[in-house]
């Protein structure tokens, strides 16, 4: 008899029949199974045609491959075998009725979710099939859109949905389509007034293909350009904004480093930032998460323009760049370089340079284009500060002089300054690195103005200057400076502020001496109250947080998550949802549509795992997911949110977690759930946190009064005992 961890219970259905309550031995092959299973039934069929697939939720096909997936209670089907449906399909997609056509079209699209399934399909050419569908729109396409245009253009839209679910599953190369198969999805983004639904899967396809294939990236540059995508951005459908922006996104991406700028003036000549200020940011009460990783990959891409100047040294004898240095002397001293030629000797007009380039805060007083060799910033400082002295020209001239009429020692140096906060917002912004996977940090602010870096760093600069008479500053505390000036810039970003305006405004709010007082706050509820009776007490109150603590996780876990499915194309459009069961005792999961609005039912998810058969949790690279081969392109963030759950006989349930918050939130619940220690970033930050309330909470009452490092002597025991109160 088969141990009991190879028995599966489960029901399996067949049309026209009752179900049966069976149990499935997985030591035996799946064919003996399905034959079993047959002839319980007296099925005339062979069995060969037929297979198992779940009979809700996903409706996979079970095959040797997934078959240890099979939880007990599960619903089955039998059902005709993927090679049969395949087949099935092939030849009634390519019915003379349109209404046959129609519905195995609907059927398709359905079907082609499930990898075998697709496996089947393909192999019988239905990829190009369907390209010779789409290229050809034969003549019963055209007779039919011409009189029954909403029957067309559903049956296209179920062409193209059934085309990206089979190609998404990565068997087919983009590289195999034709021009005139990019013509026709191109045609499609092009017309207007189209059916959402399709303009939604050329947009997608597009995407793809640019990608996936340098080759096909210039077939498509040449059939869309960036003025016919952007009447899809001034609708109002978020979806089609959200693929519209991703179509843009990857030509930009894919884009030679040649053409990157050209590119971007193009954009900038079709005022796209300002449409997408207008027409998504504020038009839009609130952003989803595909949209607002979108966004942020437009933001990172636009600030990696910038990477070439940032990468750039200065020559010192290019006559051109060393113009510029002459530029910002004119522009703070209202002189004409020609003036200085004019008598004098050559000692003279060099010594009058240097003492202006002094005055400047050029660490090089003689030759200040040396300041500029180092990359980064490089070229890119002396960029910012020529657009701070054309476009801020009283706020420029008011430092220099400021500066320049102080001590040497007090002198906030505007030069070596630029250059080292130039760097500092560069690394702020990641400038020059690949945008996250995963990330949707986009700020508001950026898309207000054209030149949004420049403008950054103008307002970061005054701030600096501010920051250095607030903290009485000399040349020695030139580093501590800039960490200030770091954490007022990253705490006013914390807030995502819709301006550059409001950006402003929050720096004022931060202060040298508002900095002070949160490092003070933050310094109590970390280092503070460390003397031996407040120890003592943490000590006490620890285990009761503890607990908080883990309830809270729980609960979270309870209410569940929308995780994304991703994968080496990055079509983030897929989602599942896992809740645990309010008892505590199972986890509930299954594949959705779309994004929830909120929490999803648990009879809306099929799929059970009991915790009870949960083996180990798995994070990072140690993940089966993150081992696999062709999978996705790991990086740093990617593997920092990835977590799996193991359970009987090597099976998993593999995770990528939407930020690290939820992260952290689902590795401590599972591990609590298994009676393990909660050991991520988040529980030793809310341990922290409440510990220090709580603590403060119950030494209320002892305010402004000294807590002694050690106890009270006991006092010596008295000679003896004789004594008595006397109530008289």
């Amino acid at each position: 008899m088969p141990p009991p961890s190879d028995i599966v219970k489960v029901a399996i259905q067949w049309p026209g029949a009752y179900p049966k309550l069976m149990e499935i031995d997985q030591k035996k092959p799946l064919s003996a199974i399905i034959k079993e299973v047959s002839d319980g039934w007296s099925i005339i069929q062979n069995h060969e045609e037929l297979a198992l697939q779940y009979a809700e939720g996903s409706g996979f096909y079970i095959t040797e491959k997934n078959r240890n997936e099979i939880k007990n209670g599960a619903i089955l089907r039998l059902t005709a075998s993927p090679t049969h449906t395949a087949q099935q399909l092939h030849d009634r997609v390519q019915s003379s009725s349109m209404d046959v056509k129609l519905e195995a079209l609907k059927d398709l699209a359905k079907f082609s979710r499930d990898i075998t399934f697709a496996q089947e399909f393909i192999n019988l050419d239905g990829i190009y099939l369907l390209t010779q569908m789409v290229e050809s729109g034969n003549e019963r396409y055209q007779k039919l859109q011409k009189i029954m245009k909403p029957c067309f253009g559903e049956m296209l839209s179920y062409t193209l949905t059934a085309f990206v679910e089979l190609m998404d599953h990565g068997i087919v190369s983009w590289d195999t389509f034709s021009v005139t198969f990019i013509k026709k999805i191109a045609s499609y983004v092009n017309k207007s007034a189209l059916d959402v639904s399709i303009l939604q899967r050329s947009l997608a396809i597009l995407e793809s293909m640019v990608l996936n294939s340098h080759d096909l990236y210039q077939k498509v540059a040449q059939e869309i350009t960036i003025g016919q995508l952007i009447p899809h951005l001034q609708g109002t459908d978020q979806e089609i904004q959200t693929y519209t922006i991703a179509v843009i996104n990857a030509l930009f991406l894919k884009a030679p480093d040649d053409k990157r700028q050209e590119m971007a003036n193009i954009l900038a000549q079709k005022q796209l930032r300002s449409i997408i200020l207008t027409h998504v940011i504020r038009a839009q009460r609130t952003i989803n998460n595909e949209m607002a990783h979108q966004l942020y990959v437009f933001q990172v891409l636009t600030f990696n323009l910038l990477e070439d100047r940032m990468m750039t040294k200065m020559d010192p004898q290019d006559q051109a760049q060393r113009d510029i240095i002459f530029e910002l002397r004119r522009i703070a001293f209202d002189v004409e370089p020609d003036q200085n030629t004019l008598g004098g000797s050559i000692e003279k007009r060099k010594s009058m340079y240097t003492r202006d380039y002094k005055k400047l805060g050029f660490t090089n007083n003689v030759n200040p284009a040396l300041d500029f060799t180092h990359t980064p910033p490089g070229m890119l400082a002396l960029d910012n500060m020529l657009y701070f002295a054309k476009h801020h020209q009283d706020a420029y001239i008011r430092i220099v002089l400021e500066n320049s009429s102080r001590e040497d020692k007090h002198e906030c140096p505007f030069g070596r300054s630029s250059i080292e906060l130039t760097k500092m917002l560069c690394e702020i912004l990641k400038v020059g690195e690949l945008p996250s996977e995963t990330c949707n940090d986009f700020h508001p602010m950026f898309f207000t103005h054209d030149r949004a870096f420049e403008e950054f760093f103008c307002i970061c600069i005054q701030l600096l200057n501010k920051t250095w008479k607030e903290m009485r500053a000399t040349s020695e505390d030139f580093n501590k400076v800039m960490q200030v000036v770091k954490e007022q810039i990253m705490r006013a970003l914390t807030n995502k502020p819709s301006s550059l305006d409001q950006f402003k405004s929050r720096l004022q709010n931060l202060s040298y001496t508002e900095i002070l007082k949160i490092r003070q706050s933050e310094r109590m509820n970390q280092e503070d109250f460390q003397s031996r009776p407040i120890l003592e007490l943490k000590e006490k109150i620890q285990p009761e947080i503890l607990e908080l603590i883990k309830q809270q996780r729980l609960n979270r876990l309870v209410e569940g998550t929308c995780f994304r499915k991703l994968n080496s194309r990055r079509r983030q459009d897929k989602f599942w949802y896992c809740r645990l069961s309010p008892n505590h005792k199972v986890l509930h999961y299954g594949d959705l549509e779309e994004s929830p609005q909120g929490e999803v039912p648990h009879d809306n998810l099929q799929d059970k795992l009991p915790v009870a058969d949960i083996k180990a949790i798995l994070t990072g690279k140690d993940c089966p997911h993150m081992k696999e081969k062709g999978a996705l392109k790991q990086n740093k963030e990617v593997l920092e949110l990835a977590f799996s759950i193991m359970y009987e006989s090597n099976c998993q349930l593999n995770f990528i977690a939407p930020d690290k918050h939820e992260y952290c939130i689902w590795t401590d619940g599972l591990n609590a759930l298994l009676g393990k220690e909660m050991i991520s970033d988040q529980t030793r930050t809310d341990m922290d946190t409440l510990l220090s309330m709580e603590i403060k909470l119950r030494l209320l009452d002892l305010e402004n009064i000294q807590i002694p490092d050690a106890p009270p002597p006991i006092p010596k025991e008295p000679s003896n005992y004789d004594f008595v109160y006397d109530c008289n």
